[in-house]
């Protein structure tokens, strides 16, 4: 028999690690191929890691509650399959590392995946790993030394304070998710020079049009008619009349984005945040925006989202109407360079003007907040940019939409 390391696979560009949830196979238990064996949470999403080969649940390496990085090896199993480091599918293939025979053989002696491989810091040519860097590494890893991998990207921390407990405190530790939107949060704030410009935009032609069409609307598709579909429309409308704002920063480039996708910023009935994507949102009409919207939300709620669908996003919306706020001032969302908060839709006493004049009505506005990265996106950009969603939501043609 065999030992097979099962790691902690890549889950995207920006998972660095990922809290082991719950075994859903006991040690000794036989597995088979595809079987489900774990599950994580990283802080996304939840999902669940299945075996790759057939064989006997040996060793599990890690806890419930414990955090694993991406490579590391979380379980043991014996198998009669034969496998190599070749066999391992390569994730990150930007990195085009090579390795020696030796390093391969040293590697697959001591139970090292190809994930974790990745994480090691060569000091060869070319950053490749030396014998003396897997071997240093090995000894490390025996001796129970933390090594943090290089590509780990999350270098601030929340300060710790000493807290003097009283009668009149409660200390509740925060969760596992709150923890890292905390130091997400706190990164994006130290790479981005934020700034925040307001527009405010009439919506009145929306909100009737949606009040006369909703109940036949969801009557013959079985969807609800939200208004976020239309702000989606009008500010992919807008990123395609300026694309600077569909761009990421890598040191001094400047990385255009040619796809446009939507994060939707989402409160989870824990009061966490999660961001899931409409890929390619420039490819839907206004109904099979409501029906991925819809279906995004749903599944982000009740915690079924896969990875990849909270990766890759290029501009996000934030809906803080709904919860009766006016207008805010979003943090980005790492790597993007902007997000756009849609306030409270108000009925307001409004100047209307018209060919024969100025009237008063009653007429339903809401505040657009717009942040974004200042040393990429000057306020003219960021501004022209905000006005022109709010240009687009006034214009919107409510007819032969739906």
């Amino acid at each position: 028999m065999a030992e097979y390391n099962l790691p902690l696979p890549a889950m995207g560009e920006s998972i660095a690690e990922a809290t082991i949830i719950r075994w859903l196979k006991k040690e000794g238990d036989f597995v088979k191929k595809e079987d489900l064996l774990v599950e994580i949470a990283t802080d996304k999403v939840n999902s669940e890691i299945s075996s790759p080969v057939n064989g006997i649940l040996k060793k599990k390496l890690f806890a419930p509650n414990e955090v694993a990085k991406v490579g590391n090896s979380i379980a043991i199993l014996e198998t009669e399959e034969k496998f190599s480091l070749e066999d391992i599918p390569i994730i990150e293939k930007s990195k085009k590392r090579f390795y020696s025979p030796l390093v391969r053989m040293i590697a697959q002696r001591e139970g090292i995946s190809f994930y974790e491989l990745e994480t090691i810091e060569g000091t060869g040519e070319k950053e490749r790993i030396t014998k003396k860097d897997i071997l240093k590494y090995i000894r490390i890893k025996k001796n129970n030394i933390v090594v943090t991998p290089k590509y780990n990207r999350y270098n601030n921390s929340i300060q710790n304070l000493i807290i003097n407990k009283n009668q009149n405190e409660e200390i509740v530790e925060m969760d596992r998710m709150r923890r890292i939107t905390a130091e997400h949060m706190i990164r994006s704030q130290n790479i981005s020079a934020h700034v925040t410009s307001f527009v405010e935009a009439d919506v009145t032609n929306i909100v009737k049009w949606r009040e006369k069409i909703k109940d036949t609307f969801q009557k013959n598709t079985g969807e609800k008619l939200t208004l976020m579909s239309v702000f989606v429309e009008c500010v992919v409308k807008a990123i395609k009349d300026f694309p600077m704002i569909n761009i990421s920063v890598s040191g001094t480039n400047i990385i255009r984005k040619r796809n446009i996708h939507i994060g939707l910023a989402t409160a989870l009935p824990n009061g966490n945040l999660i961001v899931p994507v409409i890929k390619n949102a420039d490819s839907y009409n206004l109904i099979g925006l409501i029906k991925i919207i819809n279906d995004l939300i749903k599944r982000a709620k009740s915690n079924q989202l896969k990875p990849e669908e909270t990766q890759g996003g290029t501009y996000t919306i934030s809906n803080i109407g709904s919860f009766g706020n006016l207008f805010g001032t979003p943090i980005i969302h790492q790597p993007q360079v902007a997000i756009l908060a849609i306030g409270v839709i108000q009925k307001k006493l409004s100047i209307i003007e018209t060919p024969k004049g100025d009237l008063i009505g009653i007429r339903h506005k809401i505040y657009l907040s717009h942040s974004y990265d200042h040393r990429v996106i000057d306020g003219f950009l960021g501004g022209c940019f905000a006005k022109k969603v709010a240009v687009y939501l006034e214009e919107f043609n409510c007819y032969n939409k739906i």
